[in-house]
């Protein structure tokens, strides 16, 4: 069919969407994330779809969840406020039958240096580890310490206030920076549009999770901060889809994911710039 060229390859979208459901905006009640997880991992589109990400508290919500379903099984990132959490989450997902770690992502408290890495050794021999990048000095240290390490980053995008939103400059310079020192990276909250925008109600300047894609590519293949900056502030709808269809899959190398409240927004979005099949919006309905 003619129009089955302007799709996407799915190996660019490949788990491409993390479910964080359960955290703001959001705020799925953690039984009807489980349900509603499970229903994705079932659907058309769940090639698209990565773990349910929850936090320690959450875990014993899931299990009951899943004791009330017998035979289900969900596969989780767990995501922390400090490195010191690790060891117990990990222990207490271990005893939740169905339910399988694939990953840690942890923050680092104010004022924690890369010392506090070494609480993530132990959980980096069962998981993969994502380590949030601060939005302040430390961050060229911690990503040194991340390349070295062989993990991963994580990079903050926003949030429910204004000043969570880092800047094109600011995440530009990140992406490079990362890219520079070989770290792969996922991205996670304020990233409910495929396009860069400016929110209405709240007036907050969103970046879109497409244009994240094109700027990781572009700092991938050395990219200055300017032009990386140049593929975050890009609006243009037809553009930014243009320029994603021709991206390199081998960006997913490097940029592993998003993390995402829902699922169905995204999933629309790209329905409605044609980048996926029109089959995938009636899936979700």
């Amino acid at each position: 069919m003619p129009g089955s060229r302007r799709l996407l390859d799915p190996l660019l979208l490949r788990r491409l969407y993390d479910d964080a459901a359960v955290f703001p905006p959001g705020d799925l009640p953690v039984a009807d994330a489980v349900a509603a997880h499970l229903d994705h991992r079932a659907s058309e589109h769940a090639a698209l779809v990565g773990p349910l990400v929850l936090a320690p508290e959450h875990l014993g919500e899931a299990a009951a969840a899943l004791a009330a379903d017998p035979g289900a099984g969900i596969e989780v990132a767990l995501t922390l406020s400090s490195p010191e959490l690790a060891a117990d989450a990990l222990e207490t997902a271990r005893t939740i039958p169905g339910l399988g770690v694939c990953a840690v992502e942890s923050a680092l408290p104010a004022g924690a240096g890369v010392d506090a890495l070494v609480l993530l050794e132990p959980a980096a021999e069962l998981v993969e580890i994502f380590v949030e990048v601060p939005r302040d000095e430390r961050r060229p240290t911690v990503v040194a310490a991340l390349a070295e390490l062989g993990w991963a980053a994580k990079l903050r995008t926003g949030g429910v206030r204004a000043e969570a939103y880092p800047g094109e400059e600011e995440l530009a310079e990140a992406l490079v920076l990362l890219a520079s020192a070989a770290v792969p990276v996922k991205a996670t909250a304020g990233l409910h549009h495929a396009v860069r925008h400016t929110a209405e109600g709240t007036g907050f300047e969103e970046h879109g999770f497409l244009n994240l894609l094109l700027a990781a590519d572009a700092a991938r293949l050395h990219a200055t901060v300017a032009e990386v900056a140049g593929l975050l502030a890009a609006r243009d709808r037809t553009r930014v889809a243009r320029e994603v269809r021709e991206a390199s899959v081998r960006v997913r190398e490097s940029f592993r994911s998003i993390g995402t409240c829902s699922i169905a927004e995204p999933l629309t979005e790209l329905a409605a710039l044609r980048l996926v099949p029109a089959s995938v919006v009636q899936d979700l309905r």
